[in-house]
């Protein structure tokens, strides 16, 4: 065999060998993010991208992993004791005028998270840029800003029910106390257990 022909088997061999290769790491890349893994990933916000694409699995595992892509990287900065602090006296002050201004209260919950959560090191370009990266970062709970973006929204055309406005605080809780941990490492606080013990204070808004 000439020396032309056995360079070219060479080249044919090694452009095959980068295909196999190249299939197998997709295979591999597609099974670390697909459906089954997005899905525990995001938990909820799986099956609120789901309802936003009409369904599609596709469209929405597409979505889902853009999120992935632009944010899973993103560095979130130490809060200091100091701020956490005052981030914290913040929010009961804005639970205990709820009972006397509850669309107020929670128009102030909504720009305290979002001021946290760029004081964390989220993008505030955009609502959505942040809710995106949060949903990133904490999918178990990035719905409690929905939600408060919603009733605040809301708020602005029409009245809300005093409920919802107080559903929409309590559910923000959540992703409140994992963006006002001192490290993104700490543990969330824990809820008391015991039935008798005592209450976090957003449970106790009174009903109207």
């Amino acid at each position: 065999m000439s020396t032309h022909a056995l360079i070219a088997v060479a080249v044919t061999t090694a452009v095959i060998f980068l295909g196999v290769s190249v299939a197998v790491w997709a295979v591999g890349h597609g099974a670390r993010t697909g459906g089954g893994t997005l899905r525990r990933r995001f938990g909820p916000e799986y099956d609120a991208a789901l309802a936003r694409h009409g369904g599609e699995r596709k469209a929405a595992e597409r979505e889902l992993s853009e999120r992935l892509g632009r944010y899973e990287h993103l560095r979130v900065s130490p809060l200091p004791a100091a701020a956490r602090e005052q981030y914290v006296a913040r929010w009961t002050g804005i639970q205990e005028r709820f009972v006397d201004a509850p669309a107020r209260s929670v128009a102030d919950a909504e720009l305290l998270v979002g001021e946290l959560a760029r004081d964390r090191g989220f993008p505030s370009t955009t609502w959505d840029d942040m809710a995106d990266a949060l949903s990133v970062h904490a999918p178990r709970s990035v719905h409690g800003l929905r939600e408060l973006r919603t009733a605040s929204v809301g708020g602005r055309s029409r009245e809300v029910p005093t409920e919802e406005l107080r559903e929409a605080l309590v559910r923000a809780r959540d992703l409140f106390e994992d963006l006002v941990r001192a490290r993104p490492e700490d543990h969330r606080p824990q809820r008391h257990a015991r039935r008798g013990g005592p209450r976090p204070a957003v449970n106790r808004l009174r009903r109207p």
